[in-house]
């Protein structure tokens, strides 16, 4: 677990989740109203690759692995995510299967919002929607360097 005080309330719980960064506290309530909570046990599989996905996921506390199975060469962790982190945004934007696996690293607590849910609560709320997303933008943009910096090395070190 992390050396960070656990919040007292959702809410501020809410307000430590990078995607939910500058969000004023009316948002982030209206937000914690449609979030239900969840406990996981290491090594438990919150959710697999090609699945459909029809929701996003807040680490409060622990770690959770995203990972694929390699041919051959059996799983091929993608990231390890920390309180603070969302994942499971993919099935947010598009609606093709989930594409890697979820598993529970480090035994955790998470928030869970259903994509209808969020979507009923962005079309009544523009303002706070239009912060969400573009908190959303930030976080795919910055993953999207991360992989072209990772697919460079991979290409000048010979290994791609």
């Amino acid at each position: 677990m992390t050396d960070v005080a656990k919040p007292q309330n959702i809410e501020e719980a809410l307000a430590r989740i990078h995607l939910f960064e500058g969000i004023r506290p009316e948002g982030l309530r209206r937000i914690a109203e449609i979030a239900s909570e969840e406990s996981h046990r290491i090594g438990q599989v919150i959710f697999k690759e090609g699945e459909g996905g029809s929701a996003l996921y807040l680490i409060l506390e622990g770690q959770v692995r995203i990972s694929r199975e390699v041919s051959g060469m059996g799983e091929e962790a993608l990231a390890v995510l920390k309180p603070g982190d969302a994942f499971g945004e993919m099935a947010l934007i598009d609606e093709f299967p989930r594409s890697a696996d979820a598993r529970v690293h480090e035994r955790c607590r998470l928030l869970v919002i259903s994509k209808e849910a969020l979507e009923d609560l962005l079309f009544l709320h523009k303002d706070l929607a239009y912060e969400i997303l573009w908190n959303f933008v930030k976080i795919l943009s910055s993953r999207l360097r991360e992989t072209n910096d990772k697919m460079t090395f991979l290409s000048v070190t010979g290994k791609f």
